[in-house]
């Protein structure tokens, strides 16, 4: 018996009041279609095959490196409807999973309790969970010994079915026997004249079956998405559930509503997360790193003991053990500091790679560079990379010192224990060992008046 999910992401998403269809919006810098093909695809199944309609083109482009089927559900018609177009890809002896595109969080450890359920005696299981507002749901209607009589949708109730609290989440596993023969007799006499997969419940109890039923662990799971208010409520629901399982891995927030997450984080141990910190992509925290306030880390690997303090914007870096970066520092893609590199407040670093030591701590810019280890950089100092159209290099060696408001013009080389004087521009090899400067001869102008305000 293979695994097949059918994810339904048909819908526009009025309420949304935007061009992209509901199930491309936003949760964690991911669509939240994304996060229901991951938790999909880590169950290992024979085939997804997501059913779209609204924005099909779109929704398939930024989803089309991936192995899902496609199905077309050119009208909206209801939820039965959605998946009979998913009919041509479902064999008898399938066993079939239906999530949705609009309800992001549902986990993996849930899916795998509501497929248990399936047996021969049990061709359908369902997702349920008790609201204390249940308003918008579909009421779970059980007999008087408990067991699944049927689903009634919101506006098809009775003022008893009505004050029911276990609804529908719309989650289910059902075999693909019965799946198919149901889908086969679906009625839209009903208030919204639609064709609903919940009707196929009355019809297994009808066929004699028992419905089982489970409950998430967590009403996040089950939460969908209908409109940007409820978008940013599940955003901050789910940063705040993100912030702690890091703390639960031993980090330290100082805040854990005020930190983002928007990718995988992987810490050691007695890491410091100041307020305002996001994280985005792949990243990784050694033992005793501290993030101050307000950093951004994309894409980044920090090692052992390194600060990085507040303001600071790394993106595809590397930081080696007990660096100091920052405040108000920009490492961009490509950067690797060695151990115990200085980078200090309003220096920028591109595409370089500094050896253990050494210090760039104000007002500078380093780009495609090569530097050696104890260099000290002084406050001002440019390596001039770019000549309008092709990007060149800067080697420069161990133990130099740069002083203040020096431009390195690249392609150039500095040479080891070479000392370049302040406010030099320098185009040629400094060699070793030498002091190496380049500055017009001072000059006082006597005579020399200050210009004066005309009337």
């Amino acid at each position: 018996m293979g695994l097949k999910i059918v994810i339904l992401a048909a819908g526009k998403g009025t309420r949304m009041r935007s061009k992209q269809p509901k199930v491309l919006q936003p949760l964690a810098m991911k669509p939240l279609l994304g996060h229901v093909i991951d938790t999909s695809v880590s169950l290992k199944p024979e085939q997804i095959i997501a059913v779209v309609g609204y924005a099909a083109d779109s929704v398939k482009q930024v989803f089309g490196d991936t192995s899902l089927v496609w199905c077309m559900q050119a009208e909206q018609l209801g939820t039965g409807h959605a998946v009979q177009q998913a009919q041509a890809f479902i064999n008898a002896d399938d066993q079939v999973l239906i999530l949705y595109g609009d309800v992001p969080l549902i986990s993996r450890k849930t899916l795998i309790k509501l497929l248990s359920l399936v047996d021969e005696l049990s061709p359908l299981s369902l997702l349920t969970i008790k609201l204390n507002n249940p308003t918008g749901y579909g009421r779970i209607v059980r007999d008087v010994q408990g067991k699944v009589g049927q689903i009634v949708e919101q506006k098809d109730a009775n003022d008893q079915q009505l004050t029911i609290q276990e609804v529908n989440t719309g989650i289910m596993a059902v075999q693909g026997h019965q799946l198919l023969g149901w889908l086969a007799h679906l009625s839209n006499d009903n208030a919204q004249a639609e064709y609903y997969l919940t009707d196929i419940i009355a019809k297994a109890v009808a066929d004699g079956y028992q419905v089982k039923t489970c409950s998430p662990s967590d009403e996040i799971e089950v939460l969908g998405v209908n409109n940007k208010a409820q978008l940013q409520d599940l955003e901050r629901q789910y940063q705040y559930q993100q912030a702690c399982l890091l703390m639960e891995q031993g980090a330290t927030l100082i805040d854990a509503r005020r930190v983002d997450i928007r990718g995988q984080v992987e810490i050691g141990q007695d890491v410091e997360i100041d307020v305002n910190v996001v994280f985005e992509g792949q990243v990784k925290l050694a033992d005793g790193v501290k993030i101050g306030a307000n950093c951004i880390l994309k894409d980044v690997e920090i090692a052992q003991g390194a600060h990085i303090k507040p303001f600071s914007h790394l993106e595809q870096t590397k930081v080696g053990a007990a660096c100091q970066v920052g405040p108000y520092a920009r490492l961009r893609p490509g950067t690797e500091l060695a151990d115990q590199v200085h980078i200090g407040n309003f220096v920028e670093v591109k595409k370089s790679r500094i050896a253990q030591g050494s210090k760039v701590n104000h007002l500078s810019y380093i780009g495609d560079t090569q530097m050696g280890a104890g260099v000290n950089i002084g406050a001002g100092t440019i390596t001039c990379n770019y000549d309008g159209v092709n990007k060149h290099q800067t080697i420069i060696g161990d133990r130099v010192f740069v002083g203040s408001d020096t431009q390195l013009v690249a392609p150039v080389t500095i040479e080891d224990d070479a000392t370049i004087g302040a406010g030099s521009t320098i185009t040629k090899t400094a060699p070793q060992g030498e002091l190496t400067l380049s500055r017009a001869k001072q000059l006082t102008i006597k005579g020399w008046h200050k210009p004066v305000k005309k009337s």
